[in-house]
Formats: C-alpha cells, structure tokens, sequence
C-alpha cells in the first residue's frame, strides 16, 4: 500500500474581534498551551505560536486530513471557549471573522517561525495593520480593503 508524504508549513493570523486587547500577557501562555493542544489533537505540528494582546500568528505543518479553514475553525471556536471560561475574562471574547492563511516552503520555515516569536518586538514598531498589509504585499496576495480585518490603529 502507499503512503502519503507532505510538507506543507503554514502561517495562520486572526483577530480578536473589535482589535480589542482582550489575552493578557500574564495568561498568553495557559492560551498557547491550549490552542497547541487543538492542533495538536487533530495531527498537524505546530512549530510555534505566539498571541498578542489583540491577534495570534501560529505557524504549523499541516497535515492533509483536515483542510486549513477546518483546522482554523476548531482552533477559533475552542480557544474562545476556554477564555470565556476563565476567571480572568471579566468582558466577551470572540475572534474576528475571517483569517490569513500564508504557505512556505521549508527552508522559510526557520527564519518566519523567528518572527513570530518576536511578535513583542515587532509591535513596538509597527502596527498590526502594517505588520499584515506588508506579510500580503511581500507574498503578492491580491486583496480588497474592504475584506481585511477590522483595524482600529
């Protein structure tokens, strides 16, 4: 019988929906091990995440099982679950709709999951809207304003 071999490495972006800074730095690791675990249990690998007060970059190698709009859905719809249920959610959480989905090879793989981990430093200098706009325009990703996430900086 054949086998099945992949290597498909992808960076994932979303929001929190209104841009609002609602992941705590002192909680954004209890998040990352829970949205590790989701993506985890469905066999993908994650090779690193990293939430912002207000978005999350995770860069994952994905397995062929499940497409990218599912893996997103499941990471969305459980993390938010998990953060309304914790004690230090006083407001509702919710995720915007939408996300970025940005395939690399993987000799890109070393050098994008470096940028993620330097989220913090990155958000000192740009803002999140300038931090995507260039992610589309460095991949020559075609879009229409009007469908981008709800920015507010």
């Amino acid at each position: 019988m054949a086998n099945t071999f992949t290597q498909l490495y992808v960076q994932l972006i979303f929001a929190v929906k209104g841009r609002e800074c609602l992941i705590p730095k002192q909680h954004k690791e209890l998040v990352h091990k829970y949205i590790t675990g989701i993506i985890q249990n469905k066999r993908h690998k994650l090779i690193t995440l990293d939430c912002m007060p207000d978005h999350a970059h995770i860069l994952v190698g994905l397995h062929p099982a499940q497409s990218i709009a599912n893996l997103v859905n499941n990471i969305k719809t459980e993390s938010t679950k998990f953060i309304k249920k914790q004690d230090w959610m006083p407001f509702a959480f919710s995720w915007q709709t939408g996300y970025g989905a940005f395939s690399y090879s993987r000799s890109q793989v070393p050098p994008v999951a470096r940028y993620i981990k330097n989220q913090e430093e990155h958000h000192k200098k740009r803002t999140f809207r300038e931090e995507y706009m260039d992610i589309l325009e460095k991949l020559e990703i075609p879009y229409d304003s009007q469908y981008l996430f709800e920015f507010y900086d």
